[in-house]
């Protein structure tokens, strides 16, 4: 079965579609989405961790289809779609929900630059929810399972001279399945949002290298050992002993170290007298990976009959120290990726109260205060409207004296998170949650619900997913598992699982509710008009994973004025508003001081929908107290540091 479409059909439905594509009707617009165009929307490198020159943006126009879920693939589309904004939301200009039931089609046509000739090509997915499978050229390319993570299929074998098609078709539960969604809910109401489907990320070609070529880049800095880990992964594994990586840190253009490593191992790049990362001076270095080619380091094999030298070890400390000192083969490097990094450390230790642990950051403990941060936009739902709004929100928090946020159940595009690694915003990483509502526990109950096999198998598939994309991110420094009863299971057992996976960073098991005293943090949740205090505990860290949610709706700035707009404290004046938020921040002063602990999370950084629990409103249009009186009132709890 073919699945190719006319093409000139296709051009000319793109063309007039393009006349005459506007958002979808919405009640609320930031400043950033009434900017947005089809020829401005996300036009940034997608992945500043590992950056390649040459690469083609897909973002735009994409024409789109929703049949039933069983239908066949359609011969014409309903309209087009601003990609990447998912189909739900009003930048897409679509704003049809789509149902389990159903299937959505995401379609494009491409052509290849004529400097790529003999590369192979890579299709790379920033992220599409949910079940995705793709066509190119009519032929059957892959699918991929997951809402939250990026992935690329290798497309060279389907691609043609001239025009390419790219057929997507896309299915989503939503809230009738088990997998990670976050809060995702098909009839939104209270803490749960309005549901995403389709691509929500950047979508981008790259050429790479026909055979061999750089895949990904693990970095974790080592500060004890006074230098940077590096795991250089090329996309499949060789014998041929002649490839080896050099990596290159500096910065401001002046080499710091350099080192020469064997493919498909770790190996150790001094920094010498590191600058150490941290909010009050975020300083990140620069980091050059090239595949290249070397003399082989290994001794020549032996004559016939001659006796045989003993074998040098793999994955150890001698090979490691041949490459170090492999001869180079003149000549330009095979492919060539750059990097940051940023050299900081994150433990457990002693805290300001004898007996009380605290989280430590660079040796020394750093109390962190910061919003509960949904990331959600009225015009974006999932996708934020630009780069600039997320640098505004994160600078914004910066300048109110907030040091930290925590990214409630969601996953960033991998801009954000360069965001706050350059602004210095140390951030509490959520798993998505995902669960069957009927098994949610509570905080009184005697022990955690059993999960199936099938959900198991798919919650750890795209927490280890998560992890692995995200690990080179120095401001992250905590993994969250479970927040509250939503898809709680097995917490001893996955709270090992992370600390292994990733020992640079805490683990917090359990947000609220029903803790099974594991994990790196002792974490409650209390919005009381007082925040309760945590209990001592002799070997975690204690913190409020959530206080706060002070609530104050702002007519002409809601985003369904007709439902119920509601905060744990809901009042209707500036002036009450602002004395009952500074009396609960000022409650974690003697907490910070007398019992040790480490960290409080405040509800929240924007109304979101039906919440209005934000320190501005859900459009960003209206800032509930400024940026210098949230900073005078920071200042005991992370000092007056921007």
């Amino acid at each position: 079965m073919t699945l190719r479409i006319p093409l000139l059909a296709l051009l000319l439905t793109t063309t007039l579609a393009a006349q005459i594509w506007h958002p979808a009707p919405v009640t609320l617009k930031t400043k950033w989405g009434e900017q947005v165009t089809p020829d401005n929307a996300w036009r940034e490198y997608p992945r500043p961790q590992f950056v390649r020159a040459r690469w083609q943006n897909l973002n735009g126009l994409w024409d789109y289809a929703i049949t039933g879920k069983t239908a066949p693939p359609p011969t014409t589309f309903q309209g087009q779609a601003l990609v990447p904004f998912p189909i739900e939301s009003s930048l897409s200009g679509v704003g049809k929900v789509l149902q389990p039931d159903q299937r959505l089609w995401q379609h494009r046509t491409f052509r290849l630059p004529a400097d790529w000739q003999g590369d192979r090509i890579l299709l790379h997915f920033g992220a599409v929810d949910y079940e995705s499978t793709l066509w190119i050229n009519g032929g059957l390319v892959g699918s991929h399972s997951g809402g939250s993570d990026p992935f690329d299929f290798d497309i060279t074998p389907y691609l043609t001279s001239g025009a390419n098609e790219i057929l997507l078709g896309v299915t989503d539960p939503s809230d009738t399945g088990e997998q990670p969604r976050g809060k995702q809910q098909l009839k939104p109401s209270g803490i749960w949002y309005t549901p995403v489907s389709g691509i929500w990320q950047t979508v981008w070609l790259e050429p790479v290298p026909k055979t061999l070529h750089l895949a990904e880049l693990r970095l974790t800095p080592d500060v004890d050992a006074g230098g940077l880990r590096v795991a250089a992964l090329t996309n499949e594994a060789t014998t041929d002993d002649t490839f080896a990586v050099r990596i290159t840190a500096s910065t401001a253009g002046k080499t710091v170290g350099t080192h020469l490593m064997r493919t498909n191992r770790e190996a150790f790049l001094p920094v010498p007298n590191a600058r150490l990362w941290s909010p009050a001076d975020p300083f990140l270095y620069d980091l050059k990976a090239e595949l290249v080619r070397v003399a082989n380091p290994f001794p020549p094999a032996p004559a016939a009959g001659a006796p045989q030298p003993r074998r040098i070890p793999r994955f150890g400390t001698e090979e490691r120290d041949l490459y170090a000192k492999a001869q180079v083969t003149p000549g330009p490097a095979l492919d060539t990726a750059t990097s940051y990094f940023g050299m900081r450390k994150v433990a457990l230790g002693p805290g300001t109260v004898p007996g009380q642990p605290a989280i430590l950051l660079n040796g020394k403990p750093l109390f962190q205060h910061g919003p509960l941060d949904q990331g959600w936009w009225p015009d974006g739902l999932l996708t934020p409207p630009s780069e600039a709004a997320m640098e505004w929100e994160i600078g914004w928090l910066r300048e109110a004296g907030f040091n930290m946020l925590r990214k409630h159940i969601k996953v960033e595009p991998a801009r954000y998170y360069y965001l706050c690694d350059k602004l210095g915003m140390l951030v509490w990483q959520d798993m998505p949650a995902g669960f069957n509502q009927a098994l949610r526990n509570s905080a009184q109950d005697a022990g955690e619900p059993i999960r199936s096999s099938v959900s198991r198998e798919q919650h750890e598939l795209e927490l280890r997913r998560m992890i692995g994309r995200l690990y080179n991110a120095p401001s992250i420094i905590m993994w969250v598992i479970h927040n509250e009863g939503w898809g709680q299971y097995e917490s001893k057992a996955l709270a090992q699982w992370v600390q292994n996976i990733d020992g640079s960073r805490i683990v917090n098991a359990d947000t609220g509710w029903l803790d099974m005293n594991v994990g790196n943090v002792y974490d409650v949740h209390t919005y009381q008009p007082l925040p309760n205090q945590p209990e001592p505990k002799a070997d975690r860290a204690i913190v409020l994973g959530e206080y706060g949610g002070v609530g104050w709706p702002i007519a002409d700035h809601l985003w369904n004025p007709a439902m119920r707009n509601w905060g744990y404290q809901t009042y209707q004046d500036q002036a009450t508003y602002l004395d009952a938020l500074k009396k609960k921040m000022e409650a974690l002063v003697p907490m910070k001081e007398k019992l040790g602990m480490s960290a409080a999370v405040y509800t929240q950084t924007s109304d979101v929908e039906g919440e209005v629990n934000g320190l501005m409103t859900y459009d960003r249009k209206v800032i509930k107290i400024d940026a210098a009186t949230l900073r005078k009132i920071n200042a005991p709890l992370t000092g007056d540091v921007k």
